[in-house]
């Protein structure tokens, strides 16, 4: 029998929703849960219907009663749009326990290394948490790791983060957490928003918006440039002639439209378009990635809540390999096309006696292929063309029951899943046109029934406490069953024979709230990944995705948040012991703390609002030391970078803004292999002009 393992959570904040932009007037939202008082969710009003006007949110169905029962932050607008790099990721560093497979952004990493997880759950880059943007799932259908440069903070309302708590009604993949972006509507945009700023380097960021009244409803367009040459990553006494900075040049194109069809029917439409081009380490170490998104979306808000939404994403990746003893081309990996497809359908009755009931169905289908081109390191002549790819799908059908009896609140809710691997391949054609491989996998399928429960109950009007119980589970991508890669000179093999990954776990919780403005939360949590795939070392420069026989990790999750008038106070910690269980080939793991995993992480911000639309901020983030591998013997030390933000007002909606990426200069490695070092964002100091923010 599998170990549960247990968490719980943070404050219990809530977006307030958007509206048409004749509605951008405050007003109170009857979904906010306040200190020492829980909001009735089941009969909160999202859409206000009057004889003359349609209030149109542009969001999904509100959450259930019992969403607090699993460990939750909010991050709110203001956060969202004040950092010091102006960076998705960063913003989500404000909750201690999400990372990165790598300590880099999105302008020195990567793209294939950007998977996010939480809880010390890592193991290899893939994402083991589920991002979504407006319900839908943004990672990439090949890779599985998320592009965060496509999408800036400021196009959101709020980010919602559940850590643990299982997959539940929101797809197959979660096994971390739950990460949900909200596309900020009319009002919290304004008709027209751009910000400009330039760092002491030259590298510049753009960003601009529009968001007209359309009918009833809204409409925005929104657009991001982000250039540089960037910094070197690496450290000035191990650069050579080819060193190059990390250059970045990446660029985003959205529009999303919301408008009603009657009093309690919505439509909700985006498209996304966006490049991104890096050099990483050395000149010629180029990669790319590219995607094109569509998604609709149809919320019906009447007695019969009904939730529709249907996707297709395409998206590119390139990436060529430098050798770091020769400087020349060995890998071109110069084509890898992906599909991702889906949609799901969620259904809520009005049943009545203090029950919310959900059920439904999703789909998820990705297929992809990869083209690449070998080269000696010697001569320069092409020594092979690879070809690999597969196609993976996943239908999930759930059910979830909230139940108020009382001041208690329980929820427990069922999915089962059944997904295929099909069409596996890999072909491998000497330069003479000689055939080295031509293998094809066998395809596989099967069912995974993953569940979810917790409890939310008052203990008085301050202190609350929570507990939940889950399991989740997620397919390997298409990357890990097929596609070997090389940061040279460590070769990684593709595994086709790799299991889905299963999470069981539990944690509990409490909430106190002693004054009004104040929030406390502690939480303990116990969760475990059954067959967690990794990089496993099989000689010291060749590793091998493996399915090892669990990541085990249990912790101590804390986070507080004071307001008082202008000035506010947020952090989060998180004290994780993490470990691989490891038998057979892995047994020499066993014991051994996961990659890339700390045990320790911290992030506290302070913010002042001095005026209307003035604001100074300062954000100190902790990060422990990790291994770079699995053999715990490649340390990333500690580091503690601190960074500044500051707005002021200058006439009308134009600001002046000023910020600061790692204030003090620390010294953040980013990777280490044998003491060949990669650096991460030394100190950065960005100035420029804002309107409408």
């Amino acid at each position: 029998m599998k170990r549960l393992l247990l968490t719980s959570s943070a404050a219990m904040l809530t977006a307030l929703p958007a509206s048409a932009q004749d509605h951008a007037q405050e007003r109170d939202d009857p979904c906010r849960f306040t200190p020492g008082e829980r909001a009735n969710l089941q009969n909160c009003e999202p859409v206000s219907v009057t004889d003359t006007t349609i209030v149109v949110l542009g969001e999904g169905l509100p959450e259930t009663p019992a969403a607090p029962a699993y460990s939750t932050i909010t991050i709110d607008r203001d956060a969202l749009i004040s950092t010091g790099s102006g960076r998705l990721e960063d913003a989500l560093s404000n909750v201690a326990g999400f990372q990165q497979f790598r300590r880099s952004d999105s302008r020195a990493a990567n793209p294939s290394a950007q998977g996010a997880t939480l809880r010390a759950l890592g193991g290899n880059a893939t994402s083991r948490a589920l991002i979504l943007l407006d319900g839908v799932p943004i990672s990439d259908p090949f890779f599985g790791y998320i592009p965060f440069s496509s999408i800036g903070p400021e196009q959101l309302s709020s980010v919602r983060v559940t850590r643990g708590g299982g997959s539940g009604p929101f797809g197959a993949g979660a096994l971390a957490g739950t990460i949900r972006l909200q596309s900020a509507g009319a009002d919290a945009l304004g008709l027209f928003n751009v910000s400009a700023l330039v760092n002491h380097r030259g590298d510049t960021e753009l960003s601009a918006s529009l968001a007209p009244e359309v009918g009833d409803g809204f409409a925005v367009i929104n657009g991001r440039w982000d250039r540089g040459d960037g910094f070197f990553t690496t450290p000035e006494d191990q650069r050579v002639p080819a060193s190059s900075r990390a250059n970045f040049d990446s660029w985003s194109l959205g529009g999303r439209i919301v408008q009603p069809l009657g009093d309690n029917l919505e439509v909700q439409a985006r498209v996304l378009a966006f490049e991104d081009n890096r050099t990483l380490r050395f000149e010629g170490a180029d990669n790319s990635s590219e995607g094109q998104d569509i998604a609709l979306r149809l919320v019906s808000r009447g007695d019969w809540e009904v939730d529709v939404l249907g996707y297709a994403q395409w998206r590119n990746f390139t990436n060529v390999v430098i050798s770091s003893t020769r400087f020349v081309r060995v890998l071109d990996q110069k084509d890898t096309p992906a599909t991702g497809l889906g949609g799901r359908i969620e259904i809520r009755p009005p049943v009545g006696g203090g029950h919310t009931l959900r059920f439904g169905a999703d789909y998820r289908r990705s297929d992809g292929e990869l083209f690449e081109d070998s080269f000696s390191a010697f001569t320069g002549a092409l020594r092979e063309n690879r070809f690999a790819g597969g196609v993976n799908t996943d239908l999930g059908l759930f059910v979830e029951d909230d139940w108020e009896i009382g001041d208690l609140l329980l929820t427990g809710g069922v999915r089962a899943d059944r997904y295929t691997i099909n069409d596996g391949f890999y072909r491998a054609i000497a330069a003479d046109g000689t055939v080295v491989r031509d293998d094809v996998f066998a395809d596989r399928a099967d069912w995974e029934v993953t569940w979810r429960a917790g409890a939310l109950y008052p203990l008085s009007d301050a202190v609350e406490v929570r507990g939940a119980v889950y399991s989740g589970f997620r397919l390997p991508t298409l990357n890990e069953l097929y596609r070997p890669f090389v940061v040279f000179p460590v070769v990684t093999q593709a595994n086709e024979n790799l299991e889905p990954e299963r999470l069981e776990g539990w944690e509990l919780g409490v909430d106190i709230f002693p004054a009004a403005g104040a929030a406390l939360s502690a939480t303990f949590f116990d969760n475990q990944v059954e067959g967690a795939i990794a990089n496993v070392t099989l000689e010291p420069n060749l590793r091998q995705r493996r399915n090892l026989d669990a990541i085990d990790a249990q912790g101590l999750e804390f986070a507080a948040s004071i307001e008082r008038g202008p000035f506010s106070l947020n952090g989060t910690l998180v004290y994780t012991d993490a470990e691989v269980v490891g038998t057979g080939s892995a047994a020499n793991l066993d014991g051994n703390r996961p990659p890339q995993t700390p045990e320790f992480s911290a992030s506290v911000t302070a913010a002042y609002a001095f005026m209307d639309d003035g604001r100074i901020s300062a954000t100190l983030r902790h990060v422990g030391s990790q291994f770079e591998g699995d053999q715990e013997n490649d340390v990333l030390p500690a580091a503690t970078p601190i960074d500044l933000f500051a707005q002021v007002p200058i006439v009308d909606r134009l600001s002046f803004t000023a910020r600061a990426e790692n204030l003090l200069d620390e010294g953040i490695v980013t990777r280490n292999q044998g003491d060949s070092i990669d650096l991460g964002i030394p100190r950065t100091v960005w100035v420029g002009l804002r309107w409408g923010f």
